[in-house]
């Protein structure tokens, strides 16, 4: 299996404001601006991993997250799950 993909988040000063995998995180975080999303830093987080491992990164992530902030999801993250 290839080692691929990129887990990432961006944030809005110190704020986390979404958490995402992506192959190309340059490509992708010029589409989240596209998109409308305000943010002043891009951080890959560890090494590049499976796309699987990433989207199961993704999830904990994202369920961590929940858990320290009362329930919400980042400003820009829709689903839980990251799907």
């Amino acid at each position: 299996m290839d080692r691929d993909t990129k887990k990432y988040e961006l944030f809005e000063g110190n704020r986390l404001v979404y958490v995402g995998i992506s192959n190309d995180i340059e490509r992708r975080a010029n589409e989240h601006r596209a998109e409308g999303m305000q943010f002043t830093r891009v951080e890959q987080v560890g090494r590049a991993s499976t796309r699987q491992g990433a989207s199961d990164w993704e999830t904990t992530r994202l369920q961590t997250y929940m858990n320290n902030h009362g329930g919400e999801l980042p400003k820009y993250n829709i689903d839980p799950t990251g799907k």
